[in-house]
């Protein structure tokens, strides 16, 4: 197997988003948790998309992962490598965006790297280098009060280079415009110059393409699926591909259905609120989490209940202003991790109560998920929403199971419905 295309992906929701967008496109796509291991078996595809969970660790720890994803994507064959990020560049002054690049790119042998969380079909574009969320800047989006990663610039010059050793460029949107010999002419001046990087406009799905078509002449990108979309379609192009990507020809799964929400996006509270009315739902007590006391135990009693009656949700989520007094109270980072830990104890017990269709809203929550499960990898299947494709297991220990794992922002207000429709 030669891959067309490798990717490394910093959280399990952006994979899953990212391989999505491949699929649609024409390539053959599978998803895998961390670096494969050689006995994983993998049918033949275009692409892979290597998941870690690497956005909010150590920087180090991060250039490490993403390193070791490199030289197995390298190995099988993969030209040009794109680091997947966050499209509302989710990251802090100390990475891990710039540091996990500054590494792939002295290993790539790139002069300079193209850079762009744009994804105009999700409402994200950049402009001038500044990044919008539908019509505000990132800054004055709900992203400024993310639990993790506060976003307070929306100029992503300014951005990378407080985290990145190289100097930062910039290509407007009156070059990207003019098509990809333009954009070349312009990043081998940059390069000359010594800037190591630069950030590329890109507001209409046009521009997507103009930018893949530059990037497959480097042997590393670094955006949102945007550019994995422009990518793709440069790909399929040049001849490789299929009609038939997204098919899924196994036979169905059955069984009960569960749905576990940790993201406290304004979208996932909406999606909860909705779904309400149509399945039962447990909002998790996360003082009680935290403290130790047995919230996970109480969750499963309540939801072995009433598996057989049809799917549940339990959600673990909150609003800001909840968040914020439950992290002053217990502190940021022991705050995440309890409640990472106890949705992963949820979906194991979901598991062993015999769920087998299992939608999880949350990056942070599905990486923690996932890992728990052990699954190493996903075949791509329909699309439920704009980043969210249906996911069968590859080789899962429990034998036939199907996922969808959401980004908190992403999906309309029937999110959790419009899955479980899908996933048969």
């Amino acid at each position: 197997m030669k891959l067309a295309l490798g990717c490394i992906a910093d959280d399990y929701t952006g994979a899953s988003d990212l391989a999505n967008t491949l699929t649609r496109a024409g390539l053959r796509t599978v998803q895998t948790i961390g670096v494969p291991s050689d006995k994983l078996e993998l049918p033949e595809v275009d692409a892979v998309v290597v998941s870690l969970k690497s956005r909010s660790i150590e920087a180090g720890l991060a250039v490490t992962r993403s390193s070791a994803a490199d030289k197995w994507l390298r190995s099988r064959g993969a030209e040009h490598v794109l680091f997947k990020i966050c499209s509302t560049f989710d990251s802090t002054d100390a990475g891990n965006i710039g540091p996990v690049m500054d590494a792939l790119r002295a290993d790539s042998g790139d002069k300079i790297v193209l850079v762009t969380p744009a994804f105009p079909e999700t409402k994200r574009t950049v402009y001038q280098g500044n990044l919008f969320v539908g019509s505000v800047p990132l800054n004055e989006s709900p992203l400024k009060d993310h639990p993790l990663n506060p976003m307070h610039d929306s100029n992503l010059v300014r951005v990378l280079a407080r985290q990145s050793k190289t100097k930062i460029g910039l290509v407007d949107l009156t070059t990207v415009v003019r098509g990809p010999e333009a954009v070349r002419a312009h990043l081998a001046d940059l390069a000359a110059k010594g800037f190591g990087a630069a950030i590329i406009d890109a507001v209409f799905d046009l521009d997507l393409e103009t930018i893949g078509t530059v990037a497959l002449d480097h042997r590393l990108s670094v955006g949102a699926s945007g550019i994995g979309l422009g990518l793709a379609r440069a790909l399929v192009a040049a001849g490789r591909g299929e009609s038939d990507a997204g098919k899924l020809a196994e036979a169905p799964v059955g069984g009960p259905a569960a749905c576990l929400a940790g993201s406290c996006s304004q979208a996932t509270l909406q999606q909860i609120a909705s779904a309400e009315e149509t399945m039962a739902v447990l909002h998790l007590d996360p003082d009680r989490i935290i403290t130790g006391q047995d919230e996970v135990a109480r969750a499963l009693a309540w939801a072995v209940q009433r598996l057989a009656e049809g799917p549940v949700l339990i959600a673990s989520s909150s609003t800001p202003e909840e968040v914020a007094a439950l992290q002053s109270r217990h502190g940021r980072d022991a705050a995440g991790h309890a409640i990472e830990q106890a949705m992963a104890d949820l979906a194991e017990g979901l598991v062993r109560c015999g769920v087998r269709r299992l939608v999880v809203a949350g990056g942070e929550t599905s990486g923690a998920v996932v890992d728990r499960l052990g699954i190493p990898g996903f075949l791509v299947g329909p699309e439920i929403a704009a980043g969210v494709p249906v996911l069968r297991a590859v080789g899962a220990k429990e034998g036939a199971m199907i996922l969808a794992l959401k980004s908190g922002n992403f999906g309309g207000p029937r999110f959790f419905n419009d899955a479980l429709e899908l996933m048969h």
